[in-house]
């Protein structure tokens, strides 16, 4: 018994062991997560600067493996460069940059050095009023209707520089990362880091400690898609653990028609069909922040009223032609949305084929208007055929028709003049069609922001008396929403009569509509009218925030999910053209189980739905409507044709983590101090360690030997 029980004893000690080491463990791990915080002051609030790929090279940032570290300098006017480039006796340099000496030559300046590990920005408030758009001066030159092979004489906007401002930084490739700091209050942690540690001293080296940071971009893609498409190949086809490197920019078109259209079939020859058309998608010079107020949302509110207008109106089922809005995607990244659309018309996988569109009318850049003024662009090519001539001039002629008692100017563009960039040059590019683009401006682009992160809701003059509520504010009218009303009254009208109407009077566009939405896809998106009209699955999209208009990068043979935008845009369309139907959630989320016999022509949506009076509980219904979403994905990737010039390429580097943090960083003196103390301590634990280890028979077995013996 007393042997048993010694033994017991004996036999506890390990496990007692094992527990000690692992609350040693534990406490180690608690007091390391304690001692980062401590150490680090971690970046929450920023927009990373990527890589992007197409046919033949890559533009964009990224940073080395494992991130880049610098010793922050603080550079916020012309003067400040000296340092960072020539004279700071720390290098490399971790740069924080005022958002006005973010321009071209600054940058190039930076990339040019070997001084500098990577540039943080600040975002200037306000804007560069001298304008600011990283974009190029020729906005998708070489992929829409002028080429050096047909209208050279307007190719590489020979005669119209349409973007004058456009600098052309977002398509250089830089070796470094770059952060947009989108908090004020994370800027000015830095800022107060810099003043305390790194502020130079009557012309003398700050003295250590520095405040450093560090930025991780790293990116896996290099070279151009034709690389990067080939290397997925590879390790699709020999890698167990198959991991891409770089995905296509993809995502959804949306389409919708005033007469439902069957989209498993094809409209007969005759049929024919107005299309509106207008972008979906912006950009900027940083992934993920595109807030497009001027290059897209203006022409996507613009026509999303007057489809509501078109539809409200009696006989809008029986006018001659048919009448098809479009929105189309990854338009800024060389026509993907519009090229795709074109595609699988000439492909028969389309419902509505070119033959069957009457007239185009696309809306482009629209609410900064002078004077009132609206201009008409035509293409001087196609209009050098009679009959497309012809058509044109009758279509000019009824948007000056309906132009009577709105507040639109109308103006010509010289038909010398080649179109601006737009979607419509795809389907000239396919086919001869009649139509126009509408723009605010004649030449050059008005907008002084086009895709950058400055063209915002204060860009297009949506301007809010302080104080409003959040419910106020999204149905008060704003001058913008005024505007915006008008061009809308005179599209609506348009299409209304090229349709086949003959009283365009009575189409009117609802101001509150364009006000709301104006609120909703600029300024915040999670509110009441979004909320109750959208699906529940989207309801994650809803943000206090304006949502980004950036294409999303999808996975090669994967299915595209919805961004936020066009899961809002699907939402709001389906509400201002779509009925509600007394359906069940199971049916209308599985419409073959309803008995609608005309299921096939509609989609069904199942929203969330208002709230209840009172509660927090929301009464869902369903939605019908004749809209569609259409694959926004280059024609390229189906070909495997990745250094085509006839179609888009653009491709996104994938990466594992994007971080940014900054610390203090002590002398090089005291780094190899403590490496050396630190390997010194090593060597003694090891020591120690073998001491004991040799002599723990001694140690550690006597006492147990005395307890046993006095059990006996």
């Amino acid at each position: 018994m007393n042997m048993a029980a010694a033994g017991e004893k004996g036999g506890s000690r390990p496990g007692w062991r094992s527990l000690g080491l692992c609350l040693v463990l534990l406490a180690a791990l608690c007091r390391g997560s304690s001692v980062e915080r401590k150490i680090y002051v971690k970046l929450n609030s920023t927009a990373p600067c990527v890589r992007l790929l197409n046919a033949t090279h890559q533009i964009g940032c990224q940073s080395s493996r494992n991130g880049d570290t610098g010793v922050i300098h603080v550079v916020e006017k012309e003067d400040d460069l000296s340092w960072v480039l020539e004279s700071g006796p720390d290098p490399p340099y971790m740069v924080l940059l005022e958002g006005h000496l973010f321009t071209r030559d600054t940058m190039l300046k930076f990339k040019e050095s070997t001084r500098i590990s990577g540039i943080a920005v600040m975002y200037a408030k306000p804007p560069p009023p001298e304008g600011f758009s990283p974009d190029l001066p020729c906005p998708n030159d070489g992929f829409g209707l002028y080429t050096d092979q047909r209208g050279a004489q307007y190719s590489h906007c020979n005669k119209t520089l349409w973007n004058p401002l456009g600098s052309g930084m977002s398509y250089e490739d830089f070796q470094f990362p770059v952060f947009l700091l989108q908090d004020e209050n994370e800027t000015e942690v830095i800022k107060q880091c810099y003043r305390d540690h790194n502020v130079p001293g009557n012309g003398s080296a700050p003295q250590y400690p520095l405040c450093a940071m560090q930025l991780v971009s790293a990116m896996h893609a290099v070279t151009s898609t034709v690389t990067c498409m080939r290397r997925n190949s590879i390790q699709m086809s020999f890698s167990i653990n198959p991991e891409a490197v770089c995905d296509s920019l993809a995502g959804y078109n949306v389409w919708s028609t005033v007469r439902p259209v069957n989209s498993s079939g094809f409209l007969a020859p005759e049929e024919q069909v107005v299309v509106s058309a207008a972008r979906l998608d912006g950009r900027s010079f940083f992934w993920n922040l595109a807030p497009a107020a001027e290059s897209t949302v203006s022409s996507l509110v613009t026509q999303l009223a007057a489809a509501e207008a078109i539809h409200k109106a009696p006989d809008s089922q029986d006018l001659p032609r048919n009448i098809m809005f479009t929105f189309f995607q990854g338009e800024v990244f060389d026509y993907i949305g519009s090229s795709r659309m074109v595609y699988d018309m000439e492909k028969g996988r389309f419902p509505v084929r070119l033959q069957n569109i009457h007239t185009f009318v696309e809306l482009s850049q629209v609410a900064l208007r002078e004077d009132s003024s609206l201009w008409i662009h035509t293409d001087p090519i196609s209009r050098s055929n009679d009959s497309v001539n012809v058509e044109v001039e009758q279509l000019i002629d009824v948007l000056k028709n309906s132009s009577k008692d709105t507040n639109v100017t109308l103006q010509e563009v010289d038909q010398s003049q080649a179109l601006p960039p737009a979607s419509f040059q795809r389907f000239l590019r396919a086919r001869n069609i009649p139509g126009i683009v509408l723009t605010d401006h004649n030449a050059t682009y008005r907008n002084k922001y086009y895709n950058s992160m400055y063209d915002t809701s204060a860009s297009i003059n949506m301007n809010y008396p302080s104080g409003l509520s959040k419910e106020e504010a999204l149905n008060y009218v704003t001058e913008a929403a005024q505007s915006l009303t008008d061009v809308a009254t005179l599209l609506a009208r348009t299409l209304y009569q090229q349709a086949g109407g003959k009283d365009p009077a009575q189409i009117k566009v609802d101001e509150k509509s364009v006000t709301r939405m104006l609120y909703g896809f600029l300024v915040m998106s999670n509110n009441s009218w979004f909320q109750s009209i959208i699906r529940s699955d989207w309801k994650g999209h809803l943000e206090d925030k304006p949502p980004q208009y950036y294409v999303t990068a999808t996975s090669l043979g994967s299915k595209p999910t919805p961004n936020p935008p066009t899961s809002f845009l699907i939402s709001v369309l389906a509400n201002l053209t779509g009925q509600v139907v007394n359906y069940t959630k199971e049916e209308c989320q599985s419409p073959d189980k309803a008995t609608d016999p005309q299921r096939e022509l509609y989609e069904y949506i199942w929203v969330q739905g208002p709230l209840d009076n009172n509660t927090t509980t929301r009464s869902p219904y369903c939605v019908r409507s004749t809209l569609r979403s259409h694959l926004a994905e280059s024609p390229a990737f189906e070909l495997n044709e990745w250094d085509s010039t006839e179609y888009s390429t653009w491709t996104e580097s994938r990466w594992k983590e994007i971080r940014g943090r900054i610390f203090l960083v002590p002398s090089h003196q005291l780094e190899v101090i403590t490496l050396v103390v630190g390997v010194i301590v090593l060597l003694l634990s090891f020591g120690a360690t073998y001491f004991i280890n040799s002599k723990a028979h001694i140690l550690f077995t006597s006492g147990a030997q005395e307890d046993a013996s006095g059990t006996y």
